[in-house]
């Protein structure tokens, strides 16, 4: 007979709800704050559905009224170096935290609200509407709000975006040897999305002191949750990855502080990260004034039943029950926290001239400068004052013929040596010895605790590595063992770590460095094959290097660690192999950025490229040798770093420019630069810029068809040639 027996999940799931009895034992501050957040919450948010409805709001305001008890509730037992992020819905989440950062002994009803809560409400409101005074500047809006100061790392456009991060914000604050903890908030929408489950593994596997916070309002915009899926408690999931879970009425504030505090309890003792599910409800549409019910999504009984369980109301009603409040004072706090915002309102708009009575406009005085619009998509890089400079030309130690892969290995082990905030990341990278390549050979062994093995999960780990860099005390190197790997997180690639810097303001330090393997020429065919450059120089915040021989590789990945922008570093399967002039001992030299390296010189043409390319380019000089050319090494690809006074000096002389790649036409780097070139120095060139890529079709695994796709040689040779026919007719 076939044995059965029910299974139980090993973590805890459990359900919190309060009775008179907690409300009794609760301390009188603590409700009397609760009631201050919660209706400086809905009075800004109701402030803010005023301004939307009059245009003086560009873009979204999605207004969380309704849910502010899971925020209120979720935030007070928490620090200001406790770490929160949020969704596009955060408004109340952010709020919630910078108010317990600049009252952190609590808000009193019956009396005036101090200047600090005037200052971050104002700031908030400026914030949304795009303005100056912002915490950004105008740049986050309404959905990217952050104020790191208060622990507020960052609310997020994209479902489930931030929650990558935020794991990065927990391993940070563990490895940092402290017990504060992070919080990422999000939605019953972005509870089916990979980056978040990806995380969930990742944050369980290292027990990771992060608090996924499940806001479940039933609607992802007007999908109900038991359409998509088949387990509508979300809190379910928790236990499936080995994470102690809580379900709870978000409407009850307190009964979601009693769960933060069992959540808190847990993680801050070192066991893992936890699961809340707090059931609320949005009053209104996703967006605008209007209820669901008006787009025919919900009922208006439906409504009606979640209405009556206003958390402000329940707050309200302990209050006067205990006689901490009477019901006159009650009302005055609403009274005075629209007071509040109508003065905040008053002195962010204006009169609209000529308009009609009450029309009112925001002050021009508050607009950010146009001039602003760039500022901060990178650094200054003024970090990198003071480093000792030094090409291959004035290199003063002894160099020698090295393999390739050996620079890899031999500068990320003296790097660190010499720095402990120094973090790699990634598939495979603690086995193997070394990794798939050997990149990482060694580094397991001597920095155990820095060498992280990650799971098959690009979006989860990227993001990590994202919010370690924006947290400020790691210094993560990610590494993707192809550059393919790229699509699968390039929502934490592009819309997170490369915007990051310039959308919160343009001040902050987003120092990554990602290493990624280019690697046409393998057999791997069409999923393992790209060249990335052309992806990324398309993408603002990224710099890119691209080395081609070992004594290059060392300098600029030394560059890339000191840089406090995200750097992408490509590696070239063809050079893993090779060998060239590299340092013996001394790996402590840096290459400037924006300098790009002469490797041969000739009056006919210039020649662009980089990575093993510029190999394959010397390689056909050889071959056509009535071709004189300047042979220009790119090594800094991104348009911020290109060497354009050595490329223009090339010009003037040649007057004929042939770019040469190895990668497919579609994600041509050699397109983007072949049309600044033409927009720089058209009255100079005596033909249109010429260029050899690889084909419009991915790399095959057929050698033979795999060679068709890609160029190296004899396309440089062949294009050199018709070059040749042009000029000397």
């Amino acid at each position: 007979m076939t044995s059965r027996a029910n299974l139980s999940p090993e973590a805890p799931w459990i359900q919190i709800s309060t009775t008179e009895h907690d409300w009794d034992a609760a301390e009188p501050s603590l409700l009397t704050t609760m009631l201050s957040q919660l209706v400086l919450i809905r009075t800004f948010e109701e402030a803010a559905l005023e301004l939307a409805a009059e245009g003086n709001i560009h873009g979204p305001a999605h207004s969380s009224i309704g849910q502010e008890g899971g925020a209120v509730g979720s935030v007070l037992p928490l620090t200001s170096a406790d770490t929160v992020n949020g969704s596009h819905r955060g408004h109340h989440q952010f709020i919630a935290k910078v108010l317990a950062h600049v009252a952190p002994h609590g808000i009193d009803p019956r009396e005036d609200f101090a200047a600090d809560i005037r200052d971050v409400l104002l700031t908030t409101m400026a914030e949304i509407c795009g303005l100056d005074r912002g915490f950004s500047h105008g740049r986050g809006g309404s959905m990217h709000l952050q104020w790191e100061e208060a622990g507020a790392i960052g609310t997020n456009a994209i479902v489930g975006g931030g929650v990558p991060l935020a794991a990065g914000s927990a391993w940070a604050h563990k490895h940092a040897d402290t017990t504060n903890v992070a919080v990422t908030y999000f939605g019953d929408g972005a509870a089916n999305i990979g980056s978040t489950l990806e995380t969930f593994n990742l944050a369980a596997a290292w027990d990771l002191p992060l608090c996924f916070f499940v806001e479940n309002n039933l609607y992802a915009v007007s999908t109900h949750v038991s359409e998509v899926t088949g387990e509508p408690r979300l809190s379910a999931r928790g236990p499936g990855f080995g994470m102690a879970s809580w379900k709870v009425d978000g409407m009850d504030p307190l009964a979601v502080y009693l769960t933060m505090q069992d959540a808190l309890e847990h993680m801050r003792s070192g066991r893992g990260p936890a699961l809340i599910e707090a059931d609320v409800y949005r009053f209104f549409h996703q967006n605008g004034p209007f209820p669901g019910s008006a787009f025919r999504y919900r009922s208006k009984e439906e409504e009606a039943e979640w209405r009556a369980r206003d958390p402000i109301d329940q707050v309200a009603r302990h209050l006067v029950r205990r006689g901490i409040m009477n019901d006159e004072q009650v009302q005055n706090v609403t009274a005075r926290a629209r007071d509040l915002m109508a003065g905040i309102l008053s002195e962010l708009t204006e009169p609209v001239p000529d308009g009609k009575p009450g029309e009112r406009r925001i002050k021009q005085s508050e607009w950010p400068d146009p001039a602003f619009v760039d500022i901060g998509v990178r650094g200054d890089l003024s970090e990198l004052e003071g480093l000792r400079w030094s090409d291959r030309e004035d290199f003063s130690g002894e160099t020698a013929e090295v393999k390739f892969i050996d620079a890899v290995a031999g500068v990320m082990n003296r790097r660190m040596e010499t720095d402990d905030r120094i973090v790699v990341l990634g598939e495979d990278i603690h086995r193997l010895n070394g990794g798939t390549n050997g990149a990482t050979r060694g580094l397991k062994d001597r920095f155990p605790d820095r060498i992280l093995g990650t799971p098959i999960s690009e979006n989860a780990f990227t993001g990590l590595g994202g919010g370690m860099a924006l947290d400020g005390r790691f210094r993560p190197v990610i590494e993707f063992m192809y550059a393919d790997f790229m699509w699968v997180a390039a929502d934490q690639l592009f819309n997170q770590i490369g915007k990051a810097r310039h959308m919160f303001g343009g001040t902050g330090d987003v120092p990554v460095v990602l290493r990624s393997k280019v690697a046409q020429g393998t057999g791997y065919g069409s999923q393992h094959s790209m060249d990335p450059a052309g992806v990324f120089v398309t993408n603002p915040g990224w710099r890119i290097v691209a080395p081609s021989n070992p004594f290059d590789y060392v300098g600029l990945m030394n560059t890339a660690l000191a840089c406090n922008d995200p750097i992408v570093v490509l590696e070239h399967v063809d050079l893993y192999t090779s060998s060239g002039m590299g340092p013996v001992e001394d790996y402590d030299y840096y290459l400037p950025v924006g300098k790009a390296a002469l490797r041969r010189s000739g009056d006919d043409v210039t020649i662009i490229s980089y990575l093993a390319m510029t190999n394959y380019v010397l390689q056909a000089l050889d071959e056509v040798n009535s071709v004189a050319a300047d042979v220009i090494d790119l090594r800094w690809l991104d348009r911020a770093s290109i060497d354009w006074d050595t490329i223009g000096e090339s010009i003037k002389k040649t007057n004929n420019v042939l770019i040469a790649e190895q990668g497919a036409l579609g994600t041509s780097y050699g397109g983007w630069l072949a049309d600044e070139i033409q927009r720089r120095f058209f009255d100079w060139l005596d033909q249109p810029v010429q260029r050899v890529t690889g084909g419009e079709a991915s790399p095959s695994i057929s050698k033979v068809l795999e060679r068709a796709a890609i160029a190296q040689d004899e396309e440089v040779a062949h294009a050199l040639r018709e070059m040749l026919e042009v000029t000397h007719g």
